[in-house]
């Protein structure tokens, strides 16, 4: 049987359990579309929260930034592991004592403010959006590859899916589809690991196999990966590189990103009771670790994999010959995801750094525009750039002297789809991986525009807009907003602005900045009153945004853009990094306007007691 044969048959295979999932948990009221009916079990819970959480930034993204970027990305695994600690010990608990449905719905009754709340939904609304980019991106990656066609058809196919099961079920549906998806997706992660851990050093445990002796070369695996890298030029996998306060600030902002994520806290109103969110909180990490453990073993051995590809007999002899690509180089590069150019003529495919990629960026820009003066001086830049790289390889590597750039262009987001093809692994684990990245994408997706059709239906309409609402009214409402959601996200994922990974880390900066604040001093404060939280929000908000555009480009149109992650505004703060100084410009200014202002009502401070006592919370209502 063919490959594509295959990869249809199985990915077919997962989609029908989980549209036939919908179908039987069809939401049929409004508290099954928001919160599943307050009934879903601790451990099924924790399970749909894994899937919820590990998007197409975990499955598919983390391993390729970790495997590209080494030491400095580990901050990934850092910040969102721990973020997640943060929220099932000091959010979890206390937002399902309150027992209301979404997020805004709490800032807005805790801060007595309507304004409070459409703040709030205006945030989750930008986080949300944001975030799902990443995940639509991830589609397109997953679909272009094993369907066979192009990233942008495989968006649209897989925003018609996301369409089909989200829209139909609600969160009851979600919950029990994200269930399966965890299943599906944890096992396409794992037994390529497996594998391919054998493969390189024996070790049939990814994670210990991270830290094992290399069977090619009896030294430490990373040892030897440090060992390629430095004689293609690259910087060493385990140094660090990138400096200390912007990856403090970063992992920081992952971290408190997490724990204000709306569509993960969302997760904890599903349980019947306080204990049940905390149980389920605890199952959710367990199955999240269980893919987080086995990340950096992935990043490095597909590394290691990758440059044992194109340099068969290592890096200082010679490369690959293009006559003798393997098929997965084929079959990626039809998806425009890897590009193999042949800047020598000599028929061979260089791979290495070049010291040039920021002039190749500039040069294919500059192709894009058809400016020819433009295309000229981009052109005169990169030869300038590469025949220095060249020049400095040249010495360690003869044959380097005759090479006249990098030839390879892998995007980091294909690493962990590519990986089984790449380590050689028989056609039914490749179809499994396919079905993991989707189930994962999908998942993810679904939460999050979950989160984003209760914000606008149950918050907006139904909270400020036109309160007589009837539920049936509402129930439509929230499934028109969340398909408009749909095809906004599936828009902006044509035109991300990084790869699935970074797109993630700058609304987990947004959400850092805004809900993570509001939350915490909502919670554990009575000082804070409803001017303050406002105009925290705002703060956080708009210099967080603010900060990401400038390096981003304005509403992520790149050519808007002031300045670059690699020429930072302030003190090498990079864009995905500025959440935790968001955070603190919101605290502070709730802070200030709070004391300069009229104090919190004697009964919002005993509502805000009755919240920190984890006990004897009802089912989740609504006004």
């Amino acid at each position: 049987m063919d490959q594509f044969t295959l990869n249809l048959i199985v990915v077919g295979a997962t989609f029908a359990l989980y549209f036939g999932i919908a179908i039987w948990a069809r939401a049929g009221s409004t508290a099954e579309f928001y919160a599943a009916g307050g009934g879903v079990h601790p451990i099924a819970n924790g399970m749909a929260t894994g899937a919820d959480w590990m998007s197409a930034a975990s499955f598919i993204s983390m391993a390729g930034i970790i495997a590209f970027g080494g030491y400095d990305t580990s901050a990934y695994l850092m910040g969102w592991t721990g973020g997640y600690v943060l929220l099932a010990m000091l959010l979890a608990p206390y937002l399902r004592k309150f027992g209301k449905f979404t997020v805004p719905e709490f800032i807005g009754d805790r801060f007595y403010s309507g304004t409070a709340r459409i703040i709030g939904v205006i945030c989750l609304l930008i986080i949300s959006i944001t975030y799902v980019i990443g995940q639509m991106s991830g589609v397109g990656v997953a679909f272009s590859r094993f369907l066979e066609v192009s990233n942008d058809t495989g968006l649209y196919i897989g925003a018609a899916v996301v369409f089909a099961y989200a829209v139909l079920g609600g969160m009851k549906g979600i919950t029990y589809t994200q269930v399966a998806q965890y299943v599906v997706l944890i096992i396409a992660y794992t037994i390529p690991a497996i594998f391919i851990s054998l493969n390189l050093t024996g070790n049939p445990v990814p994670p210990l196999g991270l830290f094992s002796d290399a069977t090619s070369s009896g030294e430490p695996l990373l040892t030897t990966l440090n060992g390629l890298l430095a004689d293609l030029g690259f910087k060493s996998y385990t140094a660090q590189s990138d400096n200390t306060l912007n990856l403090f600030l970063f992992t920081m902002s992952l971290m408190i990103g997490t724990a204000g994520l709306p569509h993960v806290i969302v997760r904890f109103f599903t349980v019947p009771k306080v204990a049940d969110a905390r149980s389920s909180a605890g199952w959710a990490l367990v199955f999240i670790a269980l893919l987080y453990l086995t990340a950096p073993a992935v990043a490095a051995m597909a590394r290691v994999n990758l440059i044992h590809t194109f340099f068969p007999n290592g890096p200082m002899n010679a490369a690959l010959s293009q006559a003798d690509t393997p098929q997965w180089v084929d079959n990626w590069v039809k998806t425009g995801l890897l590009k193999v150019d042949d800047l020598n003529g000599d028929g061979m495919i260089q791979y290495y750094n070049d010291g040039a990629a920021a002039q190749a960026k500039a040069l294919a820009d500059a192709k894009k525009s058809g400016d020819e003066a433009a295309i000229a001086s981009a052109q005169a830049a990169f030869d300038t750039a590469a025949a220095a790289g060249t020049a400095k390889l040249a010495e360690k590597n003869p044959q380097a002297a005759t090479w006249k750039g990098n030839e390879l262009t892998v995007n980091n987001d294909i690493i962990v789809l590519a990986n089984p093809e790449i380590a050689q692994l028989p056609g039914w684990v490749i179809a499994l991986v396919a079905a993991g990245g989707l189930a994962a994408a999908l998942s993810t997706a679904a939460g999050l525009l979950m989160a984003i059709s209760s914000a606008v239906s149950h918050d907006l309409i139904k909270g400020q807009l036109n309160p007589g609402i009837s539920e049936k009214g509402e129930l439509l409402a929230a499934r028109i907003s969340m398909a408009v959601a749909i095809a906004v996200a599936t828009w902006l994922g044509l035109n991300p602005p990084g790869f699935a990974a970074q797109t993630v880390a700058l609304a987990f900066g947004v959400a850092a900045a805004t809900i993570f604040p509001a939350l915490m001093m909502g919670i554990f404060t009575k000082s804070i009153n409803s001017q303050g939280a406002i105009w925290g929000m705002l703060a956080g908000l708009i210099t967080t945004v603010g900060y990401i555009f400038l390096h981003k480009g304005w509403f992520f149109v790149a050519s808007t853009a002031s300045y670059s992650d690699s020429a930072p505004m302030l003190f090498g703060i990079k864009s995905t990094a500025f959440g935790t100084v968001g955070a603190l410009i919101n605290f502070a200014v709730a802070y200030v306007v709070s004391m300069s202002t009229k104090p919190t009502p004697e009964t919002v401070q005993e509502l805000v007691e009755s919240i920190r006592i984890p006990k004897g919370a009802g089912t989740a209502t609504h006004h």
